[in-house]
């Protein structure tokens, strides 16, 4: 195919210089409708470009085959049999795929370190989790995702499972055995899903992990918006092999994805095919080249450890790390991560993308440069100059792995959907958890519907929250009360 193209901007060229006249959504009527001052703030080429995808961008019945074509070239871009954009990012996507392997009451492997969209899949499934336990570092107080060895035992004790999802890239940038995995999967005949939503660049360089279907995995759902240049929301399934139906993997993503998709996103996801194939290589030799340098001037700054292969590969830990997500351990400077980054944003107005009791986390991709290079230095030199003046880290405990595994007593959606209670986080233990109790970021669920909470979780907790922790997706964000269910069949508050 001819990766010079690009089919979705084609189309939007095309529709602007035929003068086309929409008498159809959206009612902005490409921007004439829009307030000036939201024009001032977002442009006229935002709305300009918003028009439909059919009956839009193609015509009625799409005999344009735009979408299709930009799809067919992503595909063989990175070398796959098939693939999917969604409009709706990696959340929705993680879904579908997840609906494609299994129905309600069925029986899928997961590692525990998943994403909360993943258990938001399970809760709409209505689908049967068996747990797969991450590998623990004690000394960073960081898991690291499970091995093919606890997959193969997990998969030996419930032959009944209908596929296996994995987290790879973490938020952290620490990769799987992707291989190993894969290999596992196939010798019990079950398909291999990779949530590889931080892995949109890994296509394109040699120097950067092995991506899930290099690595044999059957379907491979990736952010492009996290480290590709697609806009928010723009996701992509890749797949291959015969184990998963591309037909039955399209119907379940229509349930699910809305029937008016962004052609701004399509578009984006479409030029940025075509640069990665076009400059790919050269690109992230570049990016590749200044995270190192990044690294190394981090490195020298007095309280702050930059994660390397050395902290985080090898033996009891993960298999490969991205070096493009910068992990800075800050502890000696005697400040939480949670307060550098406020303290970063609201005082040299750089926002990092995740930060923990002891780290915090810079992503470099191929847009930085020095200048976003030097910028970034110039704020954590100054503030570890400023550590001394910030309220300094309180006593955290992170109990060890096996006080934090909750046991899963009932499935997650009958635990949501099921008869519910507020109540004091201190009467929470023993109680099974009715909502998901996620630090965030970088989103993976403390503590999910089905699971029976104890002291150890809630007081990890409640301890994070007075600590900087955000956990915006429980009732009570401050963790003061907790959604349980009512497991005596009562009928009071739902």
């Amino acid at each position: 195919m001819d990766q010079s193209r690009a089919p979705v901007l084609e189309a939007l060229a095309a529709y602007h210089q035929t003068d086309q006249l929409p008498f159809t959504p959206p009612g902005h009527k490409q921007g004439r409708g829009t307030d000036p001052r939201v024009l001032a703030v977002l442009g006229e080429a935002v709305f300009r470009s918003d028009v439909l995808a059919t009956a839009g961008l193609d015509d009625r019945a799409s005999t344009g085959k735009v979408l299709q074509q930009a799809q067919d070239l992503m595909a063989e871009a990175v070398s796959v049999e098939r693939t999917f954009f969604s409009t709706c990012g990696s959340s929705l996507s993680v879904k579908a795929a997840m609906l494609a392997v299994a129905g309600p009451h069925e029986t899928v492997l997961l590692g525990r370190d998943a994403h909360k969209a993943v258990i938001s899949g399970l809760i709409l499934s209505g689908q049967r989790p068996v747990w797969v336990d991450p590998q623990w570092d004690p000394d960073l107080h960081l898991a690291h995702p499970p091995t093919p060895q606890a997959f193969q035992s997990a998969l030996e004790g419930n032959p009944d499972a209908k596929g296996v999802l994995v987290t790879s890239p973490t938020p952290y940038g620490a990769g799987s055995d992707l291989a190993a995995i894969a290999e596992v999967c196939h010798r019990h005949g079950k398909p291999l899903i990779v949530d590889e939503a931080w892995g949109a660049h890994l296509p394109f360089h040699s120097g950067l992990p092995t991506w899930g279907m290099d690595a044999g995995a059957d379907l491979c759902v990736t952010s492009i918006h996290k480290m590709g240049s697609g806009l928010e929301q723009s996701s992509v399934f890749h797949l291959q092999g015969d184990l998963v139906d591309p037909d039955v993997l399209k119907a379940r993503a229509d349930l699910l994805s809305t029937t008016s998709p962004s052609v701004l996103i399509y578009a984006a996801l479409d030029g940025w095919r075509r640069q990665m194939v076009e400059h790919g290589r050269e690109i992230y030799d570049r990016t590749l080249a200044l995270a190192d340098e990044v690294r190394a001037e981090i490195e020298d700054i007095d309280g702050m450890h930059v994660h390397g292969r050395d902290d985080f590969c090898g033996p009891g830990r993960a298999a490969d790390m991205d070096p493009l997500l910068i992990v800075v351990d800050i502890s000696a400077l005697g400040v939480t991560g949670f307060t550098a980054a406020d303290w970063l944003r609201e005082h040299r107005q750089i926002n990092l993308g995740l930060s923990d009791h002891r780290r915090i986390s810079a992503q470099i991709t191929h847009a930085d440069d020095d200048k976003t290079a030097a910028r970034l230095l110039t704020a954590l030199r100054d503030l570890a100059d400023h550590a001394a003046e910030l309220p300094p880290a309180p006593r955290f405990e992170i109990p060890d792995p096996a006080r934090l595994r909750l046991e899963q007593v009932t499935l997650p959606r009958d635990a949501f959907f099921g008869p519910a209670e507020q109540v004091p986080w201190r009467k929470a233990a023993g109680r099974v958890a009715a909502e998901m109790l996620t630090p965030y970021p970088p989103g993976i669920p403390a503590a999910l519907p089905g699971e029976r909470l104890n002291d150890d979780v809630l007081r990890y907790l409640r301890g994070g929250v007075e600590a900087g922790m955000v956990v915006p997706d429980a009732a009570d964000p401050e963790v003061e009360t907790v959604r349980v269910l009512i497991e005596d069949g009562s009928s009071r508050r739902r």
